[in-house]
């Protein structure tokens, strides 16, 4: 099948290239400019950067019903810090792989630490700074800095806040934009509890947000808890959200980490209780980054372009003129629809370019605009306008009643989005191909599809998934949240299990 007009004219490769498909959109829809001299820091452009904030608005508005505060951090970190923070989660990492409690080890058993690749700053002007800084890879030993300054009593719990910034991390490998980059823009919540129970309810309220942001962005995502050895080691557990690529690869957009006391006993954030007892608090984060916009991307674009959710369209609505010559009276109807829809809250433009119109349905339909509203001399004699909505559906609407229209098809252009990603999510998941152990290995009886995730039934040991991950090529993403209702056999022990895995290629 040849290429539609609109990709042959502007040369889009096909979605089902998704390697060279990516890259090109993000650039021929604007949302950033790669040409930046530093690799991994694009510049965010005016369609681009109005998307994210966008979705930042719509975890803003969760962020107050759920009673977190935002606050906002200093970028620089001292050194001191950092290494402070190396020695806890090498404590922290050293205690599980020995199966100890942390507390019986010291806090500098292992000088080594979590090495994190960050950026440093080393001079002011051309003094030699006695103490280093680094650019923010997190926020973690700033804020617990903070936090015993702020908590004292049970009464100031439990802390909830969270913060949207710039985070820097040295990324080696190849940067890709949104998925990839060394300049990420992130979300952090930071929350303490009195005790374990509470961190815990923390968690689920987070997995609820979760849902909800989803939800508007139309994204099915699979929520696993990561197997240990892919816990952050500072971390009790990690819940991770993973959407599926239209390649078959994962993509983490979000995780929720449960730190117990642990970061509470190495910053000394302690709080007196009902009884007047000093005790411990116990801390939960959750994080996601510009990964989903690039999610938004790769899963609702297509051949032609973007294909943006309604509920972070910069754009919801474009408005044509269609005039063979100068017609006065279309531009003025054009102008007041515009005026008309923007008093009644839809993000809405007019396009009164002197170009030929075909021209500017391919700019706005690599942009993903939901809805274009043409109208012309016939349209107005008839006091109609046509509406085409992104995927090429076009029918002629009373002009008396377009904002309830456009309103309804806004709603009906997300239900049609969602229902289509939830159809590749669910194409994109596997049964595992049966299997025979040939020495360390299993001999699958049909090549493993790197394009594909596989579900399992799984309740075997550490080394068992490692086996998996070998044998397959894929990553071991964790027990799903939504475990099986009846058990079923485990591909590898034969025990029965309720616990449903997922195996794949990742970011």
């Amino acid at each position: 099948m040849g290429k539609t007009p609109a990709a042959a004219k502007r040369g889009i490769p096909f979605k089902t290239n998704f390697k060279e498909w990516y890259p090109f959109i993000v650039e021929a829809a604007e949302l950033v400019d790669k040409r930046y001299p530093i690799k991994g820091m694009d510049v965010w452009r005016p369609y681009g950067w109005k998307t994210m904030r966008l979705i930042d608005n719509l975890t803003h508005r969760e962020m107050e019903r759920t009673n977190h505060e935002e606050l906002n951090f200093p970028l620089l970190i001292p050194e001191d810090l950092l290494s402070k923070e190396n020695r806890l989660v090498s404590l922290l990492k050293l205690a599980r792989e020995k199966g100890v409690d942390p507390s019986e080890l010291r806090m500098d058993e292992e000088k080594g630490g979590f090495a994190k690749e960050v950026y440093w700053v080393k001079h002011a002007g051309e003094t030699e700074l006695d103490n280093p800084m680094f650019l923010r890879p997190t926020s973690e030993t700033a804020m617990y800095t903070m936090f015993p300054l702020w908590i004292r009593s049970h009464a100031d719990l439990p802390l909830k806040t969270y913060q949207i910034v710039n985070t820097f991390r040295y990324e080696t490998k190849q940067t890709r934009s949104f998925i990839r980059v060394r300049e990420i823009h992130f979300f952090e919540a930071h929350t303490a509890h009195v005790d374990e129970a509470s961190a815990t309810y923390q968690i689920n309220e987070d997995l609820e947000i979760v849902e909800n942001l989803m939800n508007e962005l139309k994204l099915p995502v699979l929520i696993s808890k990561r197997p240990e050895w892919d816990t952050f080691p500072g971390a009790w557990y990690t819940i991770a959200i993973d959407v599926i690529m239209p390649d078959g690869r994962t993509l983490q957009v979000a995780s929720v980490h449960h730190y117990r006391d642990q970061w509470a006993k190495a910053f000394d954030i302690k709080y007196e209780d009902e009884l007047g007892k000093q005790r411990f608090v116990h801390q939960t984060t959750y994080g996601m980054s510009e990964r989903l916009l690039g999610a938004i991307v790769g899963t609702h674009g297509d051949d032609k372009g973007l294909i943006m959710p309604p509920s972070v369209a910069p754009i919801q609505v474009i408005v044509i003129p269609i005039m063979p010559k100068k017609d006065n009276k279309v531009l003025e109807t054009s102008q007041k629809l515009l005026s008309d829809l923007k008093n009644s809250g839809i993000r809405v433009k007019l396009d009164d370019r002197d170009i030929r119109p075909g021209q500017k349905y391919y700019d706005w339909e690599i942009k993903g605009v939901p809805l274009r509203i043409e109208i012309g001399p016939r349209d107005l004699a008839n006091s109609s306008v046509m509406l085409a909505n992104r995927f090429g559906e076009k029918s002629s609407y009373s002009i008396d009643k377009i904002i309830d229209t456009v309103r309804q098809e806004l709603e009906s252009m997300g239900d049609q989005m969602l229902k289509n990603s939830k159809e590749h999510f669910k194409n994109s998941i596997k049964k595992l191909p049966n299997f025979n152990s040939q020495g360390n290995l299993l001999e699958f009886e049909e090549p493993i599809d790197n394009s594909s995730v596989y579900e399992i039934a799984f309740d075997g040991t550490d080394a068992q998934s490692e086996l998996l991950e070998k044998s397959t090529g894929l990553s071991f993403l964790g027990d799903s949240t939504t475990p099986y209702k009846e058990q079923r056999t485990c591909v590898i022990s034969g025990k029965l299990t309720n616990r449903k895995v997922f195996l794949s290629k990742t970011y």
